[in-house]
């Protein structure tokens, strides 16, 4: 290889590449923003609905129109029986993440009007998608346990109705708060890397569901939407508080990573985390295993001070830190807890969707095409002479 060219790994950081009207995220000082709200003032006053339809419909719900967009979501829930017998053959041991990415297609062959690529019913599409995912986890997770499934509860909203059908019995007032907040926090996040392979698909004039099953891959990887769970295995792996410090000393002196600290845009503590962080505490105390959250606050302290001693620099808090404990502590399956992330976040996939084909052609080239640069010098400044097979 020709060490002339110069080898450019930047995964697209700090290049911009469409305008959005959706979310902004201020890493330096720590804000998130949806359509114009932060996000500190959205989690604990508004409900999972108010959120969805402010991301598609970009503005908070009177009265009346949250009334007839929750009544939108409730009438779409029901998933379709082949779907569910679908799901009946496929092994237990299946990824939780792979059988919602397997779903989606499903559900686009049960849509009756797949050729129709207005805005209504690409917006129809959305709230369907927004409505199913939860039962197609819950559903899941009732078939590889061997329990009846739950059909949806329409007396119950979005965040309870999820952890109804997921357990079979009605969730306590803070389960529901708690588990609406998490969804609130987790609807949207701007250009990350799944909202990006979304709106990539989306850009090819591909339909919504091609475009969210793109999105549901990126969100699997660890990464990405699966660091809660790595999150969660960490803190089983540590076991107690006085164990903290020789497992942060451990895995830095392997070269290894504290799962739950750093950020590619952050430069101070996750806005998501710090309100997440009380309700995972409530959560922990509550069934009687408040030694996750201690050992997560202590890990949090002595992570941050080995990383000023050792590196000479912050490190800072990501949302899954808090909402792997939070989530644990609810009664969630662990490996539920990337499905649960795309639960919130397919309304920001979908609302981005709609954005990138009905709101952004005059703002940007109709496909994504980056270039890239070529260092695969073989043979040389010229190309490779092809040899036959029988003189190779």
């Amino acid at each position: 290889m020709n060490d002339n060219h110069s080898i450019i790994n930047k995964g697209l950081r700090g290049v911009t590449v469409a305008s959005t009207k959706i979310s902004d995220v201020d890493g330096q000082a720590g804000k998130l923003i949806y359509r114009g709200y932060l996000v500190q003032d959205l989690a604990e006053r508004t409900s999972f609905e108010e959120i969805a339809h402010l991301l598609l419909f970009e503005k908070l719900p009177d009265e009346k129109e949250l009334e007839n967009f929750t009544a939108r979501l409730k009438e779409a829930r029901d998933i379709p029986r082949e779907i569910i017998e679908a799901l009946k053959t496929r092994p237990a041991d299946s990824l939780p993440m792979d059988i919602l990415q397997a779903s989606i297609p499903m559900i686009a062959n049960h849509d009756p009007d797949i050729g129709n690529y207005s805005l209504e019913a690409c917006q129809d599409r959305a709230v369907s998608l927004i409505a199913k995912f939860p039962g197609i986890i819950a559903a899941w997770e009732r078939i590889r346990s061997g329990k009846n499934i739950v059909p949806p509860n329409v007396e119950l909203g979005h965040a309870a109705n999820f952890l109804y059908m997921l357990k079979g019995e009605t969730p306590d007032d803070d389960a529901e708060h708690f588990f609406n907040v998490g969804l609130v926090l987790h609807a949207e996040h701007s250009f990350n890397a799944s909202t990006f392979a979304a709106r990539e698909v989306a850009s090819t004039r591909a339909h919504m569901y091609a475009a969210v099953t793109a999105g549901v891959g990126s969100l699997s990887g660890e990464l990405h939407g699966g660091a809660n769970v790595r999150v969660m295995e960490m803190l089983k792996r540590i076991g107690s508080v006085d164990k903290v410090e020789d497992y942060i000393n451990r895995e830095l002196d392997a070269g290894r990573v504290i799962f739950g600290l750093g950020h590619a845009v952050y430069k101070t503590d996750d806005p998501r985390a710090l309100i997440l962080a009380p309700m995972a505490e409530i959560m922990c105390k509550k069934i009687g295993e408040s030694h996750w959250y201690d050992i997560s606050k202590r890990l949090e302290e002595k992570t941050k001070a080995a990383f000023k001693q050792r590196k000479r620099m912050d490190i800072f808090l990501n949302v899954d830190f808090f909402s792997a404990s939070l989530y644990y502590a609810m009664g969630i399956p662990t490996d539920l807890f990337t499905p649960v992330f795309a639960i919130s976040r397919i309304a920001g996939w979908t609302a981005h969707v709609l954005e990138e084909q009905f709101a952004g052609a005059a703002a940007k080239p109709a496909l994504y095409r980056p270039e890239s640069d070529y260092i695969g010098d073989y043979c040389g400044p010229e190309e490779c002479s092809f040899t036959p097979m029988d003189e190779r």
